[in-house]
């Protein structure tokens, strides 16, 4: 395994690369130049525009910029052209705003999909899969912020209660207590939308993979032995049924820098998902690729995650 383990960091470590030199050549051969972030202020003359090409290194050769801009990462040098702030700094922040509600919708999709698409799969054609299956297209084909507005209208309108940010605007002098529910009444809206549709997708892939594992031969003869249906079913069936999502899982660990940019910006939760919109929308080229750059090596770390998970998982990998 250690083995394994060293071949797959020194291949993630070349892909990391490849996909720091791909993302900023992609970024600073779009068309426009980096320097028209802020000339968009009718008072930026063009003494202001060459110290700011010359304050960011935009007046040198594109691989040495990408040695200065990955230098400044590393030692975290690098600062925001929109506000000047460190990106890491910026990153951390959204950072933590973005954990609650990645966390909240994750255990939500995680723990709801497996039952639901479980019991759907043994009773297959029965009503419960019938209703179920029916609720999975149903949230799969409704537009997140169309759902996300019917949510805030059905809360506000019955509940009375606020949903928008991250707490109650213009709350003060309350006890810890109520401030930490408030805190998490804001996050609770949000995280429910966001694993909503998870759970329908999750649900469905766990149910086409429990009926055909129900089909194979083994389940078959475990049958005819005469095993308790409950043995059969989640000692026998659900084992290898879960195989491919050890895979899936350790891909959930991007979500905790992409975010969701319709459901922050919906309920104004400054989350990662906004952060980069924004940058994206301002040209502020280190955060977009700071952002690039941290979302590869958590993509690279799940699937390093997955392939360990997997051997422990699967003993036919390791006799192979």
């Amino acid at each position: 395994m250690l083995s394994f383990i060293g071949r797959s960091l020194v291949q993630k470590a070349i892909t990391l690369f490849v996909v720091s030199v791909v993302s900023f050549l992609i970024i600073h051969l779009a068309p426009g130049k980096p320097s028209q972030v802020n000339p968009l202020n009718p008072k930026f003359t063009p003494a202001m525009l060459e110290r700011f090409r010359k304050q960011f290194h935009l007046d040198k050769p594109l691989y040495v910029q990408y040695g200065i801009f990955y230098r400044d990462l590393f030692t975290g040098r690098t600062v925001s052209w929109k506000d000047g702030q460190p990106v890491l700094k910026k990153i951390w922040i959204r950072f933590l705003n973005s954990l609650p509600l990645f966390l909240l919708g994750t255990i939500l999709t995680w723990t709801f999909s497996f039952p639901v698409g479980i019991h759907a799969a043994i009773s297959r054609g029965s009503r419960f899969d019938r209703v179920t299956t029916f609720a999975s297209y149903l949230l799969i084909s409704i537009p997140g912020f169309f759902f996300a507005y019917v949510l805030i209208i059905l809360v506000v309108t019955h509940l009375h209660v606020p949903v928008i940010g991250m707490e109650t605007f213009g709350i003060s002098g309350i006890s810890k207590l109520h401030y930490m529910m408030d805190r998490l009444w804001h996050m609770l809206i949000p995280s429910v939308l966001g694993a909503t549709g998870g759970i329908a997708v999750l649900s469905r892939y766990v149910r086409s993979e429990m009926i055909e594992v129900e089909g194979q031969d083994y389940i078959r003869t475990a049958v005819a032995k005469g095993l308790p249906p409950d043995e059969v079913h989640y000692k026998h069936a659900l084992r290898n049924a879960m195989l491919p999502f050890v895979t899936m899982f350790g891909l959930i660990l991007p979500g905790l820098i992409g975010g969701s940019v319709i459901i922050e910006s919906i309920f104004s939760w400054p989350g990662m998902g906004r952060m980069a919109y924004d940058a994206i929308l301002a040209r502020d080229y280190p955060v977009i690729l700071t952002v690039n750059f941290i979302s590869a090596v958590l993509v690279l770390i799940g699937t390093l995650i997955s392939d360990i998970l997997y051997l422990v998982a699967d003993p036919r990998i390791r006799l192979q």
